[in-house]
């Protein structure tokens, strides 16, 4: 088993954070686990990827993503970087930060692989609902999760509040409520069988 997760979003989302949680939840697990981050120009705004690898054995390779299982894209405007879908295969799955839905996304011209599964999910709505302010990265973890069924919404919960230890009791179970709402949202979303167009 292995999932290699690259992430898509822009500087101030918690790009590097999201990568560093799937990790952390999987080591939780007793899973092999890498967070690799990526900056280019380090500001906020800009587009930041990160990438996770996570397997039940050891992991020999430490360079960035090329052909990634799943991709999450915290930003909907970073779709129109073709660089975003780079190495996506034909049945890659993908997790939109949007609360717009596929069919609309395709009817504005997106191109979704016939074989692919595609999520959309109102991260920063929900995040505002539950943080006061739109970092969607806790909710993307949380569907993740649910996308995939690999992490336990236990070991989750243990990353997230251990990463957010410092920043109080309060805000660290905001995040964990977050992302299990995010992660239901996505499994009953996905319940029907896979989300395609």
């Amino acid at each position: 088993m292995k999932l290699d997760v690259r992430i898509h979003g822009r500087g101030g989302q918690g790009v590097v954070t999201a990568a560093e949680l799937l990790s952390v939840a999987a080591f939780e697990q007793g899973l092999h686990a890498q967070a690799l981050p990526s900056f280019g120009s380090e500001r906020t705004g800009a587009p930041v990827t990160a990438s996770c690898r996570i397997s039940d054995l050891p992991i020999r390779s430490h360079d960035p993503i090329s052909q990634p299982d799943l991709l999450v894209v915290q930003d909907l405007t970073l779709l129109r970087d073709p660089v975003v879908m780079a190495g996506l295969p034909e049945d890659g799955t993908v997790v939109v930060n949007t609360n717009r839905d596929l069919a609309d996304l395709v009817h504005g011209g997106l191109v979704v692989g016939p074989a692919q599964r595609w999520v959309t999910i109102p991260a920063n709505d929900l995040s505002r609902q539950l943080l006061g302010r739109p970092v969607p990265n806790t909710a993307l973890v949380g569907a993740v999760a649910g996308m995939t069924d690999l992490l336990s919404p236990e070991a989750v919960a243990t990353a997230i509040r251990r990463r957010f230890a410092g920043l109080g009791e309060e805000i660290a179970e905001a995040n964990v409520r977050l992302a299990e709402q995010a992660r239901d949202l996505v499994m009953t979303t996905t319940a029907g069988g896979d989300v395609r167009c």
